[in-house]
């Protein structure tokens, strides 16, 4: 594994839009810095993702110092969000944990939002990701928190596995939807020069100088199938997934990242397996 190291770096300043390409992140025990801090959610308080909106990922959020966000859209003009000033939250609904964020607070951003997917939507920040919510009870150690990432404060891949998926998709009867970019699976850090599979192994590592340990894979959802370019949903890599990987219900792609020690990931720095 000696040749192991990071390929890219990618962040989600709003949960659901594209991905933001980074040479380099802080990683706080929540996750990276700057990460899924914000969301929609619907009038009923639950979180909008792809999964039900795959236009989400035309939508663009780039980050501000101290927090804030710079939204764009096709056929929108950009908007600027600061982070709300401390006061009363809304409670919030991410697939059954319930959170307690703080909405933006000018209304055109949440109109902003609402035109754009075309369904009325608010835009909310978390404002304490140390005290807001628990990683899951039954892979967390005390004191573990997450941000508004699906469950777990980061997301790891890795480009042998992907070369192995897509040959799969290759001799399958949707051959034509690939080969399937990295965009797919939205992860916060790529791995190149490694096994195939080698990550269904770890169960702690060391990237750079950041410690983590890997509670569980990753089961994947129907947001591998949109095009994160085009927003166009297909079958794969899901039908592939499911003939290939399907372990206890769930399609298994990427393994999900506890930090064990803060500190900053670069572009390059080395992967080692520690357990």
């Amino acid at each position: 594994m000696g040749n192991a190291r990071v390929r890219s770096i990618h962040v989600h300043p709003v949960k659901a839009f594209r991905s933001l390409p980074l040479r380099e992140v802080v990683v706080e025990r929540w996750g990276p810095a700057g990460d899924r801090r914000w969301m929609l959610i619907d009038d009923g308080g639950k979180v909008v993702t792809q999964r039900r909106h795959p236009r989400l990922a035309l939508a663009a959020a780039e980050l501000l110092p101290g927090g804030g966000v710079v939204l764009s859209a096709p056929g929108c003009d950009p908007v600027t969000v600061p982070v709300p000033a401390p006061g009363a939250t809304v409670p919030a609904d991410v697939f059954g944990d319930k959170v307690e964020a703080v909405p933006a607070e000018d209304a055109a951003v949440h109109a902003w939002c609402g035109d754009f997917l075309g369904t009325p939507v608010r835009l909310v920040h978390l404002d304490d990701p140390a005290v807001r919510r628990p990683v899951d009870p039954a892979y967390a150690l005390p004191g573990e928190t997450v941000t508004f990432a699906d469950g777990y404060p980061l997301l790891l891949t890795t480009t042998a596995s992907l070369d192995r998926l897509n040959s799969l998709v290759a001799q399958g009867e949707h051959a034509h939807e690939g080969p399937l970019p990295m965009s797919r699976f939205r992860p916060n850090v790529v791995i190149e020069g490694t096994e195939p599979w080698a990550e269904d192994r770890w169960t702690r590592v060391t990237v750079g100088e950041v410690a983590f340990r890997i509670p569980k894979a990753s089961g994947r959802c129907v947001v591998t199938t949109t095009d994160q370019d085009t927003a166009r949903r297909g079958r794969e890599p899901l039908h592939t997934l499911g003939r290939h990987r399907s372990v206890g219900g769930r399609l298994l792609f990427g393994v999900n990242l506890v930090p064990l020690s803060p500190g900053t990931l670069r572009v390059g720095d080395p992967l080692e397996v520690v357990a």
